[in-house]
C-alpha cells in the first residue's frame, strides 16, 4: 500500500494547525530552504572562516521556527545522491538536542547582542526555542511533502518526488510522536 493513501493530510493539517497557533514564534525574513547546497563557507583571511547563505528563491517573511526547523530537517537529507531517487535520508542525522542548543546559542547571541541576559532566562529562551523550532519542524515535513506531491505531477526534473513526499511524511509522524515528552536526542 502506498503509505501516501494511509495518511489522513486533511485531519493532520487541522492538527498540526492547532499545535501551531499554540506555539509563539515572531514572523521575520527566512530563507525557507537552508541546506547544504545553499550555505558557502568562505575561506578568505579577510572573511575568517564565514558562513553566507545563497539561493534565496523561497525566501519570504515566515515564522522564525519554521526556518530553524526546516534548518534541522536539512540535516536529514543529502541530495547529491546520484541515483535514483536523488536524494538519502538518514534521520539518525537529525541534530541532537546538544547539536541543536549550539545552534540557538549562537543565534540567541546575535539576536540578543548587547543585551544583558540572566543565565535563567537564557536558559528559558534555549528551551522555548527548541520546543518552538521542533514543532515547527513538523510543518516543514509537512510543507516539503506537499509540495513534493505537486511536483510530482507537474515538474520535468528527474526526482523522486513522490519518494521524497513519502520520506518527509514519515519523519513528520516519527517526530510528532516524539514530541509528546519532548526531548531531542542527547
Amino acid at each position: 500500500m502506498n503509505l501516501l493513501e494511509m495518511y489522513s493530510l486533511k485531519d493532520e493539517m487541522g492538527s498540526l494547525r492547532r499545535l501551531l497557533e499554540s506555539t509563539p514564534s515572531p514572523v521575520v525574513f527566512c530563507h525557507n530552504d537552508i541546506q547544504e547546497g545553499n550555505i558557502l563557507l568562505l575561506s578568505e583571511p579577510e572573511n575568517a572562516d564565514s558562513l553566507m547563505l545563497v539561493d534565496f528563491e523561497y525566501s519570504s517573511y515566515n515564522y522564525r521556527g519554521f526556518d530553524i526547523g526546516n534548518h534541522f530537517c536539512e540535516w536529514v537529507y543529502d541530495y547529491t545522491h546520484e541515483e535514483w531517487p536523488f536524494y538519502k535520508a538518514q534521520p539518525a542525522d537529525y541534530p541532537t538536542r546538544g547539536q541543536q542548543l549550539h545552534f540557538i546559542r549562537h543565534y540567541l547571541a546575535e539576536v540578543k547582542k548587547g543585551e544583558v541576559v540572566s543565565q535563567e532566562e537564557q536558559r528559558n529562551l534555549e528551551e522555548d526555542l527548541l520546543v518552538e523550532v521542533n514543532r515547527y519542524a513538523l510543518a516543514s515535513h509537512f510543507f516539503w511533502g506537499l509540495w513534493s506531491i505537486l511536483q510530482a505531477s507537474m515538474s520535468t526534473i528527474e526526482f523522486g518526488y513522490l519518494e521524497y513526499a513519502q520520506s518527509r511524511f514519515q519523519f513528520y509522524f516519527q517526530q510528532k510522536g516524539q514530541l509528546t515528552s519532548f526531548h531531542p536526542p542527547s
